[in-house]
């Protein structure tokens, strides 16, 4: 019954009703520049990617308290959580993939972070297939492309 709604300037997190379509709640955030989002349903966790300090903050979905905060690759542009592997995929446009396990609702480890290039952050994760694909801009010599990346098992 609720929206999470990112407010970057203000560094909050609004919650909405849907129903009733008003805000109950807003979560300050501390950082700057939170644009991507993830939700993990069955924990109740929210992962919100940084840009201005490049992180991952956990938020207890119920509480709007943090769980944890994970640095991650810069420039987030959109984050995933994948529900069979319990993992949170972030792209970065400062050139990587980040990759972060969930051990349990409390605890998060890295799994890898793996180059990509300059300014490909924005990215698409289908879990049916165990792909995500990440698109590459074209800039001086590096072309445009669509990268697909299988998700480590």
């Amino acid at each position: 019954l609720r929206i999470f709604v990112n407010l970057p300037d203000s560094k909050k997190i609004a919650v909405v009703n849907r129903e009733t379509r008003t805000v109950i709640t807003t979560w300050a955030t501390g950082a700057l520049a939170n644009f991507p989002m993830a939700l993990d349903e069955t924990h109740h966790r929210l992962f919100v990617g940084f840009r201005k300090t490049a992180k991952v903050s956990v938020f207890d979905t119920d509480s709007g308290k943090v769980i944890a905060n994970l640095d991650s690759a810069g420039d987030a542009d959109d984050i995933f959580y994948d529900n069979s592997r319990r993992r949170i995929y972030i792209a970065g446009g400062e050139g990587f993939l980040s990759i972060f396990q969930q051990l349990d609702p409390e605890h998060y480890q890295p799994v890898a972070k793996i180059p990509t290039a300059a300014g490909a952050r924005t990215a698409l994760f289908v879990p049916e297939f165990n792909r995500l694909y990440l698109a590459v801009p074209h800039r001086g010599s590096q072309r445009a492309e669509v990268r697909v990346y299988s998700a480590p098992p």
